[in-house]
């Protein structure tokens, strides 16, 4: 009597314990269907991390029983990274398998050419990616990094040439100390899959250097620019005119008048600096005290002044040259006026620019 007992026992526990693990792991918080949540894995998080992160943001019933089936399921070492769409009405077992596939919420993203920093990053907080305030503090940071200290000190000397690695980007090297990726983030449509916003930059860095060829980037050598040059130029034309060849004529204007000492009186330079987008600036604008201001200061501003697209890019290698000094964009046409002489400027302006 007592061994049936014993054995009644045993079973009722068993399947006591077997229910409890069912409904731990195979139902749901709630059955019915709850508002989804984004949920994001950070690259070396663990199962216990994650279980916890879970727990705390009301998703699962037990961090516990989350970690108990990872674990035997041999599946606690397969969870990725990434931003996932999640629900109360998800069982564990949905939730892990999940994270096992790598099955990440999927956005198309689209820089378009000629915004700035500040425009991509307010449009990543938009789609709820990334805030601008992070997107920014990626793109401002210091992605070159001087290795010449660490390598005299290994070998007690201070070594001839100085050794700059740019996170894997060999473009990057010209670009000045501290300046950001401003210009660098080439305008396309990508797909962000819940990555770091680092790793997504420099996906967007790895299509640069990839449309950048070996023989854009050879010719820019024989006319002894420099990339960093090039871009900065680009990005002018990127934001002053509209029209293909138009661009052609206007980068032949601005690279003879920086050879000539003459200043390039960009109004989308101030532009960059006040954060406005007027046609015409105003003069007390063209005073500011800025090293992006064209106005006040000679030759190319500090840096870029937006993303150029690649046409940007092409006409800032391959100039048109022409007889012309001047130009402006006639009020609402989006037409370029030329001129040869300053009367001849002078004229169209009052014309075109009541």
């Amino acid at each position: 009597m007592m061994m049936i007992n014993k054995k009644l026992i045993s079973i009722v526990l068993l399947f006591t314990f077997l229910g409890i693990v069912w409904w731990e792991i195979y139902v749901p918080k709630f059955s019915t269907l709850s508002q989804p949540v984004m949920y994001t894995a950070k690259k070396g998080m663990g199962d216990e991390e994650i279980a916890r992160d879970l727990k705390k943001q009301e998703i699962i019933k037990s961090s516990a029983w989350f970690r108990f089936y990872t674990i035997v399921s041999r599946q606690d070492f397969k969870l990725q990274a990434g931003s996932y769409e999640l629900s109360e009405s998800m069982s564990v077992a949905q939730i892990v398998k999940k994270f096992v596939l790598g099955d990440v919420i999927k956005n198309n993203i689209t820089i378009v050419e000629g915004w700035n920093a500040r425009d991509i990053g307010k449009y990543f907080e938009s789609k709820n990616i990334y805030s601008e305030k992070e997107f920014l503090a990626a793109v401002n940071k210091d992605w070159c990094q001087d290795q010449s200290t660490e390598i005299s000190e290994k070998f007690g000397a201070r070594p001839s040439t100085q050794l700059i690695e740019c996170s894997g980007f060999e473009f990057l090297k010209d670009k000045p100390k501290n300046s950001s990726l401003e210009g660098y983030i080439f305008p396309d449509t990508y797909e962000i899959s819940g990555q770091e916003l680092e790793d997504v930059l420099k996906n967007i860095l790895a299509n640069f250097d990839k449309k950048l060829t070996p023989d854009l980037r050879k010719e820019i050598s024989l006319q002894r620019k420099s990339i960093f040059q090039i871009i900065t130029m680009a990005s002018i034309l990127e934001k002053e005119v509209i029209s293909q060849e138009d661009k052609k004529i206007v980068a032949g204007i601005l690279w003879k008048r920086i050879k000539e000492g003459i200043p390039l009186q960009v109004d989308a330079t101030v532009n960059y600096v006040t954060g406005k987008h007027d046609q015409k600036v105003a003069i007390r604008d063209t005073k500011i005290d800025s090293p992006y201001n064209t106005y006040k200061y000679y030759g190319l501003p500090r840096g870029p002044i937006s993303n150029p697209g690649m046409d940007s890019i092409l006409v800032a290698i391959y100039p048109q040259k022409s007889d012309y000094w001047y130009y402006l964009s006639a009020d609402h046409t989006g037409k370029t006026i030329f001129s040869k002489t300053l009367e001849e400027h002078n004229k169209a302006r009052v014309k075109y620019l009541k």
